[in-house]
């Protein structure tokens, strides 16, 4: 009974880890509605000040904030093997990116996912600019000119270079530049100040992200609850969250050497770089208007130009999907922003060999089938014990009826005459329990590792599975699950409790309601888990109660 108890109190638990993920979704907050952003064109120039989301340059006064909505001016179009992108004259602001190697839907294959939009949905924009405590400067709001309105990556072209440019009546120039590579999600972005003005020009230049906070990180019935917010890592604290409402009530300012921040959400993210891990930035955060925030980098000193000189300012932008070994390839500790949770100690070394497993397969379904089996057989020996554990249990079962009815409701000296019969048959009434807790932790990080990894993003398994990332569609893997948890419940030695074995009895039902919603290749793993466990579990319990049988035939 002891056993039977510990198992339910793990499933419950279990069950109130699933029920805590949808509250989650269902409650995260409602953010308020987006400012509408203004078609007027910015007023060429240095920086306003009273711009909240303008970052100050060292030594200038501070500014009083406003809620200062995206302007728009002339797009100019870029064209790549990955990205279908759009700059913005009005700051050089890259303000629209579309995915080509990742459709928006099954349904939509030829529609690239967008990641970056400063209209029709969620505000993501990457700006960058300069601020100037000597001299003209143009920030985020400036107007630049471009040679052509439409650029494309050629047939052999490795990399394509956009260049914008900004002059002052002062004799100040500066020209920006986005660098694209063929294949990559890194684009490359310079700022070069020519200074053709007759004094000194001291500033520094900034790069940021600003992102409006979504209405949710999951959508209810159906999606499941993920992270979407900032990320600012540091040599000291290599990955450390900063949700919205942490950007509004604790606002980033430190100076860092190396690092990077990023916003990041579901399988994609967009990530600020130095050019160096050994420039020294200050990381900072801004609230906006429009329920918009601002996670960037900007110079920790002011750089000096002299009058007929020149000076360029450089980082790295990282707009993408979560591909570990590429992010890893781009700055330390980037391959962090595919989120494992507390478990990542177990879901790497899982994910490491799911992929190895399909670049030997071919398909991510029969990789988790395979990865399933792999664990099955590690787990073995512990599996073995527990079935063993409950086949003698499931024996014992005439004598703790028998026990239960000598001693009614008695419940104390119940206890002491079923621990005093464990004790002359040998039995460890909790020897079934090990398997399960081993287990429920290989899950949750296989849960994890399923559910942050983009490589499952619309992969196909087979018949009506076409997208192992998102539920299955006629809910027959869910189903199929709850009828192997019933029959595993059906091997399994019944609680002598009537309550702990009718509520025993609900959980496969429960089970299978809470799994109709989550990914259908985590549901693929339980089900082929569950199968190779029922067939353990019989193939045991038949070779003890053969046992049994032959032991009594000889005695006879």
């Amino acid at each position: 009974m002891e056993n039977q108890r510990l198992v339910l109190v793990i499933a419950l638990a279990f069950t109130a880890f699933l029920i805590w993920q949808q509250w989650i979704t269902e409650h995260a907050p409602k953010p308020a509605p987006a400012a509408v952003a203004t078609t007027a064109p910015a007023t060429p120039g240095s920086a306003e000040a009273g711009r909240s989301d303008v970052p100050l340059a060292p030594g200038t006064p501070a500014a009083t904030a406003q809620n200062s909505a995206l302007a728009r001016g002339a797009r100019i179009k870029v064209t790549t093997d990955v990205y279908e992108a759009e700059i913005d004259s009005v700051g050089g602001d890259l303000r629209r990116i579309g995915l080509r190697r990742y459709p928006e839907s099954l349904e939509q294959r030829e529609q690239p996912f967008v990641l970056m939009r400063d209209a029709g949905g969620e505000v993501f924009v990457a700006q960058s600019g300069l601020r100037a405590a000597k001299g003209a400067a143009p920030d985020h709001y400036a107007v630049y000119t471009a040679e052509r309105s439409d650029y494309a990556l050629t047939e052999g072209q490795d990399s394509l270079v956009v260049r914008l440019d900004w002059t002052d009546a002062s004799g100040v120039k500066v020209v920006k530049t986005y660098t694209f590579h063929r294949g990559s999600y890194v684009i490359d972005v310079a700022e070069t100040v020519e200074n053709g003005s007759a004094e000194d020009w001291q500033g520094v230049a900034y790069w940021q992200l600003q992102r409006e906070a979504p209405a949710s990180s999951g959508g209810g019935i159906g999606q499941t609850y993920t992270y979407t917010g900032g990320i600012v890592s540091t040599p000291e604290k290599t990955y450390e969250k900063h949700s919205f409402d942490d950007l509004k009530k604790t606002p980033v300012n430190e100076t860092v050497t190396g690092g990077w921040v990023a916003m990041i959400q579901h399988y994609f993210l967009g990530a600020l770089i130095p050019a160096s891990q050994s420039e020294r930035n200050v990381f900072y955060s801004l609230a906006v208007g429009g329920n918009r925030y601002v996670l960037g980098m900007s110079g920790a000193q002011l750089a000096s130009v002299a009058p007929g000189a020149s000076s360029t300012f450089q980082s790295k932008l990282y707009v993408g999907p979560k591909i570990q070994d590429r992010m890893a390839e781009v700055a330390p500790h980037l391959e962090l922003t595919v989120d494992y949770g507390k478990l990542t100690i177990l879901a790497e070394p899982l994910f490491w060999a799911l992929k190895h497993l399909h670049a030997l397969l071919g398909n991510w379904g029969w990789a988790i089938i395979v990865l399933t089996l792999l664990l099955k057989a590690a787990f073995y020996k512990l599996s073995e014990t527990s079935y063993r554990s409950m086949a003698n249990m499931r024996k014992l079962g005439p004598k703790l009826q028998s026990l239960k009815e000598r001693y009614g409701d008695d419940k104390q000296k119940l206890n002491q005459a079923m621990m005093e019969m464990y004790r002359k048959e040998k039995i460890n009434p909790l020897g079934g329990c090990l398997p399960i807790l081993v287990q429920i932790p290989v899950f949750i990080a296989l849960y994890w590792m399923l559910l942050e990894s983009v490589e499952l993003r619309q992969a196909p398994f087979m018949g009506w599975i076409q997208d192992l990332s998102v539920k299955d569609p006629y809910y027959v893997l869910p189903l199929i699950m709850g009828v192997s948890m019933f029959v595993q419940q059906k091997l399994s030695p019944a609680p002598p409790d009537p309550v702990q074995a009718k509520v025993m009895m609900a959980m496969p039902v429960v089970f299978t309601f809470m799994f109709l919603w989550f990914p259908s290749g985590l549901v693929l793993y339980w089900v082929v888990n569950n199968c190779v466990s029922i067939l353990q579990q019989w193939v045991i319990t038949k070779r003890i109660e053969a046992g049994e049988d032959k032991a009594a035939a000889t005695s006879g």
